[in-house]
């Protein structure tokens, strides 16, 4: 068992996120058929797949974002499935998105803050006559979006704005502002995205301090190196299809991921020529992170 996996409490090991039998179609296209896997509570589970493999419309479903054609989605035992994302969020999910979509004229404070809107329970009109229920809760806002803004290292930026910030300044904004909300699971569609070595380097860290957290986490991520790395198991689609899940090591070197991935048998052939075959997770790996549902 990995250091990392090693940290989670047995407690923990209960599927927070799961997914039974997804399929969202576009007319006659087919963008996810017949997805399931769980997510165990307290991991990090990477999704994975080529261009096109239905990795980000499957985070579109489970947001809300858009309604799944057939199929369950669950959250902690409560049915997410086609809830509108408003609802969904309240739930408790929170996403990044593989364009950002900061306020860029609000500044680094400001875009965090909105993201504590769906904790408020003061009314409008408390707000507009600044009754003492709507400053508290602006004042509690502020300071979580603070807290959150120093631990990502981004105090000195705090009241600049988001528009002139740096790419991987403002990634690291939006996921700021996705973790205002006090999310149980966290979606990220490609974090790394523009970042260079040493951002990628932090923002792994940061992920596992997550983790460490007791957050749970579904990535997707195109930078191999640091999925397989941080992962404590991984669901890989191809065409919307699941064709592989389990631990790192077994996915990377599941020959149904590299043909996947290099398009044709001879490609992984050549890749891995003497790659011995590994046998299925077990339920004890599977319970580290993804696991098929039952």
């Amino acid at each position: 068992m990995s250091a990392a996996s090693g940290a989670m409490s047995a407690a923990s090991l209960q599927p927070l996120l799961r997914v039974e039998g997804l399929t969202r179609r576009f007319g006659g296209l087919a963008a996810l058929e017949d997805v399931s896997f769980n997510v165990q509570a307290g991991s990090i589970c990477g999704l994975i797949g080529p261009n096109g493999a239905g990795k980000t419309t499957l985070l579109n479903v489970v947001s809300g974002l858009v309604a799944p054609t057939s199929g369950r989605v669950q959250l902690d035992g409560a049915e997410i499935g086609g809830l509108p994302s408003h609802v969904v969020a309240a739930h408790g999910v929170a996403r990044t998105f593989q364009n950002i979509r900061l306020f860029n004229d609000l500044s680094v404070l400001e875009n965090v803050m909105v993201g504590w809107h769906l904790r408020r329970r003061a009314t409008l009109i408390e707000s507009l006559l600044g009754l003492p229920r709507a400053r508290r809760e602006e004042a509690e806002a502020r300071d979580s979006a603070q807290s959150l803004i120093r631990r990502l290292g981004l105090e000195r930026l705090s009241a600049t704005e988001a528009g002139a910030l740096s790419y991987g300044d403002q990634r690291r904004v939006e996921i700021a502002r996705a973790l205002a909300l006090g999310p149980k699971l966290l979606l990220l569609d490609e974090p790394a995205a523009g970042l260079n070595q040493s951002e990628t380097a932090g923002l792994s860290d940061f992920l596992a301090s997550l983790r460490a957290d007791s957050l749970t986490l579904l990535v997707i991520e195109h930078d191999m190196e640091l999925i397989m790395r941080l992962s404590d198991a991984v669901v890989v689609l191809n065409f919307g299809r699941k064709i592989s899940e389990g631990p790192p090591e077994f996915v990377q070197r599941d020959r149904r991921v590299v043909e996947a991935y290099l398009g044709d048998d001879d490609g992984a052939a050549a890749l891995l020529p003497d790659m011995v075959p590994l046998d299925p997770p077990s339920q004890e790996a599977r319970a580290r992170g993804c696991g098929a549902a039952p």
